[in-house]
C-alpha cells in the first residue's frame, strides 16, 4: 500500500483527538465516561506520588472535568468495570480487556527474568499459606500480614516477604485488587473479585497482536511501530509487528509519513486518516497534563511530534534539577507552551505554583493568561485547594498580571 504523506499539524491533530485533548470529544458524564476514557486510552497509568493528585485521577480530570476519585474507587471496587494489572505500567484497564492478560500472568509461573525466579524462589513458600487465609477471611491487605515479616523495609525490592508473595500471586492472576483504602492494594481471590460473565478465553497470537495494534493506534492516531509496542506491555513485538503487517496487508492500516520526520515510519488506521483530513477544527483547549500522561508518556514521540523535549525530575537529586520537583508541561491547542511545578498544601488548602515558566519565544501571554487563569482555578479546586499562592513566575512581568486574574 502506498503510503500518505501528512503535515505536523494534521499527525498533531489527528493524536490529540485521539487521546481526548482537542476539546471536541464528548462522552457521557459520571462514571460511564470515566470507563469510556479509560477504553479510549487503553490504560490509565497509576502513581504513588501525591504532591498534587495522584496521576490516574489527574489524567481522568484532564479529559472529564467532572472526574472525582470516588468514581473511580466505586468503578473498581463495586462495578468490576476496571482491573488493576500491568499495562503499561502498573494501570487502571478495563474489565472487557481482562482475557488479553492473562498470558501475561500465566507467563509468571514460568518466569524468564531471572529477578521474579529469584522472587519466587526466596518468597515462592509463602504463597500456599496466604493464599488460604485470603480464602478463609476475605480480601487481606499487605499490612494484614504482620507475623510474616522480617527487619526489610525500603525499596521495592525490600519488601516484606509477604508483600512481595502478594505481588507474586497477582502478577499470576491468582489474586485481584478489589480495592484500594487510603492508597493501599487489598487483595482477594480473583475468582471473588473478576465477574462471572468476563470473558476468560484466552486469544491466539493473531488476535493478541490484532487486539493491540488496535488499541495503541486507537489511542495515537498516528504511530511509530517501537510506540504501538511501547504502549502496552503485554504481547511480545514479533506478535505486534506481525499484526501491524496484517494490518496493511488487509488495508484497515496505512504507512504514514509526516513532513519534516522522513527518518520515522508511522502508522495509522485508514479510516481515521481519511476522516482527519477531510475535517479541519480549531483547537483551544489547554491542559496541565501529568508526568504519567499518556498524551506525553513516551518522550521522544512528543518530542518528534510537538518539538517538546521534557524530563520528569522527581527521581533527580534536588540540586540538579532544572525546573522542579513535579513540573507538569502546559499544552494549548496543539502546542506545548510552558511548564508548571505545584505543590498543594492540603492542611492549609492552598495550591502553590512554585515555579511558571514559558517555552523559548512564547509571547502570546496576553491569549493564554485568561484560559490559563481557569484552568488554575479549576486545577486548584481539583486538588482541593481554596486559594492560589504565586513563586517564581518568568517572565516577571507575567507574575503581576497572573496574580490579578487570579483575584478578579
Amino acid at each position: 500500500m502506498k503510503e500518505i504523506r501528512i503535515s505536523p499539524e494534521i499527525a498533531r491533530s489527528i493524536a490529540l483527538k485521539a487521546q481526548l485533548l482537542d476539546g471536541g470529544t464528548k462522552l457521557p458524564k459520571g462514571k460511564e465516561g470515566v470507563v469510556q476514557t479509560i477504553e479510549n486510552l487503553g490504560y490509565v497509568q497509576i502513581d504513588t506520588i501525591n504532591i498534587i493528585e495522584r496521576a490516574h485521577n489527574h489524567t481522568l480530570w484532564t479529559r472529564r472535568p467532572d472526574y472525582k476519585p470516588e468514581m473511580l474507587h466505586e468503578l473498581q471496587s463495586k462495578d468490576r468495570r476496571v482491573f488493576e494489572y500491568w499495562g503499561h505500567a502498573a494501570s487502571y484497564l478495563p474489565t472487557t480487556d481482562y482475557r488479553y492478560y492473562i498470558p501475561m500472568m500465566r507467563s509468571f509461573a514460568d518466569p524468564k527474568s531471572k529477578w521474579v525466579q529469584g522472587r519466587l524462589k526466596k518468597f515462592g513458600h509463602l504463597m500456599d499459606p496466604i493464599l488460604e487465609r485470603i480464602r478463609n477471611e476475605g480480601a487481606l491487605a499487605s499490612r494484614d500480614f504482620e507475623t510474616l515479616t522480617d527487619k526489610s523495609r525500603g525499596t521495592w525490592w525490600d519488601w516484606r516477604p509477604a508483600k512481595v508473595a502478594l505481588e507474586l500471586l497477582f502478577w499470576k492472576g491468582e489474586l485481584m485488587i478489589t480495592e484500594r483504602r487510603n492508597f493501599q492494594r487489598v487483595y482477594d481471590l480473583t475468582e471473588r473479585v473478576l465477574p462471572a460473565h468476563t470473558d476468560t478465553n484466552i486469544p491466539g497470537d493473531d488476535k493478541m497482536g490484532r487486539f493491540f495494534v488496535s488499541r495503541a493506534l486507537s489511542a495515537y492516531g498516528v504511530a511509530t511501530e517501537k510506540e504501538i509496542c511501547n504502549h502496552i506491555h503485554a504481547a511480545g513485538k514479533k506478535i505486534i509487528i506481525n499484526a501491524i503487517q496484517d494490518f496493511i496487508d488487509s488495508g484497515e492500516v496505512m504507512p504514514v509519513k509526516i513532513v519534516g520526520d522522513d527518518k520515522s515510519d508511522y502508522y495509522a488506521f485508514s479510516e481515521v486518516m481519511e476522516k482527519s483530513i477531510r475535517v479541519k477544527r480549531k483547537n483551544s483547549a489547554l491542559h496541565l497534563l501529568s508526568p504519567f500522561d499518556n498524551l506525553i508518556i513516551q518522550r521522544d514521540r512528543i518530542k518528534r511530534l510537538f518539538d517538546f523535549d521534557y524530563a520528569l525530575e522527581c527521581y533527580v537529586p534536588k540540586g540538579k534539577r532544572k525546573l522542579g520537583y513535579f513540573v507538569l508541561p502546559i499544552l494549548w491547542g496543539d502546542k506545548f507552551v510552558g511548564r508548571l511545578d505545584s505543590k498543594a498544601d492540603r492542611k492549609k488548602k492552598v495550591l502553590a505554583i512554585k515555579s511558571l515558566g514559558f517555552e523559548k519565544g512564547f509571547k502570546d501571554f496576553e491569549k493564554l493568561l485568561p484560559p490559563l487563569t481557569d484552568k488554575l482555578k479549576d486545577f486548584a479546586r481539583f486538588n482541593k485547594c481554596e486559594s492560589i499562592e504565586l513563586e517564581k513566575v518568568l517572565p516577571v512581568k507575567v507574575k503581576s498580571e497572573l496574580k490579578r486574574q487570579l483575584n478578579s
